[in-house]
């Protein structure tokens, strides 16, 4: 498969996801809030920017955090390269210039979502939102089952894939990092740290699976534990790198199978093994507390090194084309 094809497949997935995401999280927040004194508001606003890393890019277009700039920043801002209308159109960007790689259906899809997007009335969205995030994510959930039903699993599969995982679970670091410095200080059993307990886990559309799992009343450690090294739950950042690893070794063999050199895939191989392994043996009470921060920001950085090494492997197309498509360093 071509580096470019490859390329766009993968952001394709990314961008997509990440709209996903960003529509989950605002979702969130404006429910949580509901039972927030309005005084407290902006403080329960800000952990949305720095989730997405945005806070400098933030601080440049508005002077507070408070439910419509923030909705207005996270949304539809032109200046925001991680806005949810700026992810999906370059999802569809994507998919255009591969048009030929994905099923009618899938782009038939990814069109449907893009037309929501940018015909909406904005007004109108900002004083009830909430139809328009379930129509974000019902048209990302749509796309991905178009995708798994339409597709052949091939290597175009795998990395689309690939990008979807590896987003997801630098997504699932993110929102554990931001909400878990104010969980951890909280009293247990309080309703304060239940409703943030409970935040943290729909951010990651995760509470009903947690619920499932574990009925023991709620503990940051367990939420935690549960959003970094469940191994069956798709949003976990250990099933996730797992999920990812085999999406690389998939292309790696079928790379042989076609007759092409599979020693270039070795880094990303060996990249996502090691952080697989890493979360597989570790023990959660090794990283609680004031180490849980230090510990999230460094699997962050490894995250993004190991997608580094994902470009620089499959995607390095600077021979043959030179330049703006190689600065899609989209990651936040």
């Amino acid at each position: 498969m071509l580096s470019r094809v490859a390329d766009a497949l993968y952001w394709m997935a990314r961008y997509i996801e990440r709209a996903e995401d960003i529509t989950r999280i605002l979702a969130v927040n404006f429910h949580a809030l509901l039972d927030t004194r309005v005084e407290s508001s902006e403080k329960g606003w800000q952990p949305l920017i720095a989730i997405t890393g945005d806070e400098d890019l933030f601080r440049q277009h508005f002077d507070r955090y408070n439910a419509q700039t923030v909705a207005e920043f996270l949304l539809w801002h032109p200046s925001n390269p991680n806005a949810v209308v700026v992810c999906i159109h370059r999802a569809r960007e994507n998919a255009r210039s591969v048009r030929e790689q994905i099923s009618s259906e899938m782009w038939e899809s990814l069109n449907r979502l893009y037309f929501l997007v940018h015909r909406v009335n904005r007004p109108t969205v900002l004083r009830g939102p909430h139809e328009f995030f379930s129509q974000i994510r019902d048209g990302s959930h749509a796309f991905q089952g178009i995708t798994e039903a339409t597709l052949i699993h091939g290597e175009g599969y795998e990395f689309i894939q690939l990008g979807k995982f590896l987003e997801r679970a630098e997504k699932t670091v993110r929102i554990l990092d931001v909400k878990y410095a104010g969980l951890h200080t909280l009293p247990d059993d309080t309703p304060e740290a239940s409703l943030q307990l409970i935040a943290t886990l729909k951010s990651c559309s995760a509470f009903e699976a947690f619920r499932k799992q574990s009925v023991e009343p709620l503990r940051a450690s367990r939420v935690a534990e549960f959003l970094l090294l469940n191994q069956a739950f798709p949003r976990a950042v250990l099933f996730c790198l797992k999920r990812s690893q085999q999406a690389v070794d998939r292309v790696s063999s079928l790379s042989v199978t076609s007759g092409n050199s599979a020693t270039h895939c070795s880094k990303p191989q060996r990249a996502l093994g090691r952080l697989c392994s890493e979360l597989a043996y570790l023990d959660i009470q090794d990283v609680l507390d004031d180490r849980m921060h230090p510990f999230l920001s460094g699997l962050l950085r490894h995250i993004n090194e190991a997608a580094d090494d994902v470009s620089q492997a499959f995607f390095n197309t600077q021979v043959v084309l030179p330049s703006p498509r190689r600065q899609q360093a989209q990651q936040q």
